[in-house]
């Protein structure tokens, strides 16, 4: 508890499976190398509803309460930048092991991840971060949109990981957020055809809107669907949906050769597929972890107005009604949740 003087503020704690509680504790205070950061906008992402869901995620679980969220963006209060509008990458790695050495931050071994194990998150009003993690906003961003600037990274990353080729087919099996993003950056990368995969009809709409030549319900993503769309099937197919009826339609969509790169994150941290599918086509599977080092890059693309992140904005929940927010986007009828603190 915060004393009578102490600067305190509301914070959206996790206890348990679904037991989220909004209390006061104390501010933060800015350490060494850090700035305050007054949040203004988080986004819930699919990894937050599997701490709300599943009380963990892949080999982590909810060993003590935490505050969730690392979409977020937000205003710096004090110090030489005070009144900077910011996004935040969630992301701390150590910087010293041969692994950050070598430029693979988001591989750190030791990273530290806003939301994620023992490290709180954004579902509060303020937090201490480190200054080299803020990036400065330009004015024609809203704090959604830097809010947003987060799975933009990772849709940026995957798409790194796939290698796309200029005048060759993509498909996009899983079209929530971040999905939708990585349809987008393949029409701009140049691709031939863009074939977007979806069970929810409005998410399929959302991925047409987004550039999408074609939207398929699974059940209509077999073989000679592929056949017909994309000839000898896609150069590198994304899987962002994180089951195993994913992959497998990732896996059917990829050419002889091809790439398929494994985005999503699965319920149970397991992930299978008929292997001599894969192996019979001789395909090259990339897994997503996070994403390395985007921001500027993401930050580039918005501005310019290439991307459009605001438009994934569907829902808006201030922080004492957090739990709708959360039952909001575990229905997942819309496409992005934001809270504004």
């Amino acid at each position: 508890m915060s004393s009578a003087t102490e600067p305190s503020m509301r914070v959206a704690r996790l206890h348990g499976i679904g037991d989220l509680r909004l209390g006061r504790e104390p501010a933060p205070h800015a350490g060494p190398g850090e700035s305050v950061v007054r949040i203004t906008a988080v986004g819930l992402c699919g990894s937050d509803l599997h701490w709300y869901s599943e009380g963990g995620i892949g080999d982590a679980v909810l060993a003590a309460p935490l505050v969730v969220g690392h979409e977020f963006a937000g205003v710096i209060e004090g110090g030489p930048r005070d009144g900077t509008r910011v996004a935040v990458d969630p992301a701390i790695p150590c910087g010293r092991c041969a692994t950050c050495a070598t430029g693979w931050g988001n591989l750190c071994p030791d990273v530290r991840f806003a939301g994620h194990g023992t490290l709180d998150g954004a579902l509060r009003e303020r937090i201490a971060w480190p200054d080299d993690l803020l990036h400065p906003l330009p004015g024609t961003l809203s704090d959604a949109d830097g809010a947003m600037l987060e799975p933009l990274g990772v849709a940026l990353h995957a798409a790194d990981l796939g290698h796309m080729r200029l005048g060759t087919p993509v498909a996009v099996v899983g079209c929530g957020p971040i999905g939708l993003l990585v349809v987008r950056l393949a029409r701009l990368a140049g691709a031939s055809v863009v074939v977007a995969v979806d069970p929810l009809p409005h998410r399929r709409d959302a991925a047409l809107r987004y550039g999408a030549d074609h939207a398929l319900d699974p059940k209509e993503a077999d073989a000679a669907a592929w056949r017909e769309l994309t000839g000898a099937g896609a150069h590198v197919a994304f899987e962002v949906a994180g089951d195993d009826g994913a992959v497998a339609v990732a896996l059917t969509a990829a050419r002889p050769g091809g790439r398929v790169v494994l985005a999503g994150i699965p319920d149970d941290d397991r992930t299978t597929f008929t292997a001599s599918l894969a192996r019979r086509k001789g395909l090259t599977l990339a897994l997503v972890r996070r994403m390395n080092a985007t921001y500027p890059r993401a930050i580039e693309l918005v501005a310019r107005g290439l991307v459009d992140v605001a438009s994934l904005v569907t829902d808006r929940y201030p922080l004492d009604r957090a739990g709708e927010a959360f039952a909001a986007a575990v229905s997942r009828r819309g496409l992005k949740v934001v809270v504004e603190p």
